[in-house]
C-alpha cells in the first residue's frame, strides 16, 4: 500500500491531498479570493499560498490520521500554471522531500485532474529498486475518465482555467489537435465576472453561472470558431463595447449576459468537439474540466442558427464550488 502526498498550487487555490492506493484519505485547501471585478495576481497569490500552506499541511496530516513517516512519495504540481505561487509551493515540497528523505515526484497539472469526492480509479504501481528508490506511475485524468465511463478511446474535450484544448490519443500519445488560440474559456469567464464587478466568492464561474439560470433573452454574440480551433477575446471586446448601452436602456439584464456569453462559449466548444469526434473517426467524445465546471455541461449547448445532437459524457465534480 503507498500513501502519497500531493501539493497543488497553480493558481489562487492552495489544497494538500493525501491518498492510500487511490483512496483520499484528506483533501485540504485554501482559495485566495479577491474583492469584485478584480483578479488575482500572481505575486500576491504566492504570498497567500507562502502564508497558509503549512497550516493546510497539518490539517491534510491530521485528517488522514497519518505521520511524515508513513508518507512513501511527495507529488506537486510542476505546470502548467501561474509561476510565482508554482514556485512558492514547489519549495515547499522539495524542501519537505528532503527533510522526510522521500521520493518526490512532479506531477503536469491538466493530467492531475481528477473528480473530488469519488473513490480514484486510480493505478499506481511501485517498484523498488536496488537502491531503494520509490518509482511511481500514475493513470492521466485522461485514462481515469476512460475507466469511469468505458469510453474507448475518447475525443477529450479539456477546458479549466488556463486551458482549452480538444486532444485525442494519437501514435502513441494524446496530441492537441485544437485549441483556444488566445484565451482559456476559464479565463475569459474571469474576466467577463470582471467587467460585471461579480463576486469572485465561490469562484467567477459559479456565480454566472447562477445568474445565467435567470437569463431570459439571447444576446448575439461573435462566435469564432475555425476548424478544431477557437477564440474567446472578441466576445469579451464586443460585451465590454455594448454593455453600457444594454443595461442603460434597460433592454437587458446583467442575467441575460451571463446566459448569452455561457451559451455562445459552450456552443462552440460543442461545435469543435464534434468536429474532432468527425475527423478523428472517435466515438465517445469526452469531458474534463477543472475550476470553471459548469451543470449546464450537463447538457447539450446550441446557438441560435446551431443545433448539436453531440452528447457528451461529463465528469462532474464541482470540485472548487464544494
Amino acid at each position: 500500500m503507498v500513501i502519497a502526498i500531493g501539493f497543488e498550487g497553480s493558481a489562487n487555490k492552495l489544497g494538500i491531498g493525501i491518498i492510500e492506493n487511490g483512496k483520499v484519505l484528506s483533501n485540504c485547501r485554501r482559495t485566495y479570493i479577491t474583492p469584485p471585478g478584480e483578479g488575482f495576481l500572481p505575486r500576491e497569490t504566492a504570498q497567500h499560498h507562502r502564508a497558509n500552506i503549512l497550516t493546510v499541511l497539518r490539517e491534510a496530516l491530521d485528517e488522514a490520521g497519518v505521520t511524515p513517516q508513513q508518507i512513501d512519495v511527495v507529488c506537486y504540481t510542476k505546470g502548467p500554471g501561474m509561476a510565482p505561487p508554482l514556485v512558492s509551493v514547489a519549495v515547499v515540497a522539495r524542501t519537505l522531500a528532503q527533510l522526510w528523505d522521500k521520493p518526490i515526484v512532479g506531477v503536469n497539472h491538466c493530467i492531475g485532474r481528477c473528480p473530488r469526492g469519488s473513490r480514484w480509479p486510480m493505478v499506481v504501481d511501485v517498484s523498488r529498486s536496488p537502491q531503494h528508490h520509490l518509482s511511481l506511475s500514475i493513470k492521466s485524468d485522461i485514462e481515469m475518465g476512460r475507466l469511469i465511463t468505458n469510453c474507448d478511446n475518447p475525443t477529450v474535450l479539456y477546458v479549466s482555467g488556463g486551458n482549452t484544448q480538444v486532444i485525442a490519443y494519437s501514435r502513441g500519445r494524446y496530441r492537441i489537435f485544437g485549441e483556444t488560440i488566445d484565451l482559456a474559456i476559464g479565463n475569459c469567464l474571469d474576466r467577463f465576472a470582471r467587467v460585471l464587478k461579480l463576486s469572485n466568492d465561490p469562484s467567477p464561474g459559479y456565480n454566472i453561472e447562477q445568474m445565467a439560470k435567470r437569463g431570459k433573452k439571447l444576446i448575439v454574440l461573435p462566435y469564432c470558431v475555425k476548424g478544431m480551433d477557437v477564440s474567446f477575446s472578441g466576445i469579451l471586446s464586443t460585451i465590454e463595447k455594448i454593455l453600457p448601452q444594454l443595461l442603460d436602456t434597460g433592454t437587458n439584464t446583467k442575467e441575460d449576459l451571463c446566459f448569452s456569453l455561457q451559451e455562445t462559449l459552450f456552443a462552440m466548444l460543442v461545435e469543435t468537439t464534434g468536429i474532432g469526434k468527425v475527423e478523428l473517426e472517435e466515438v465517445n467524445p469526452h469531458l474534463h474540466g477543472g475550476g470553471v465546471e459548469n451543470h449546464l455541461g450537463k447538457t447539450t449547448p446550441s446557438s441560435p442558427d446551431r443545433d448539436s445532437n453531440l452528447d457528451l459524457p461529463v465528469l462532474s465534480s464541482r470540485a472548487q464550488h464544494d
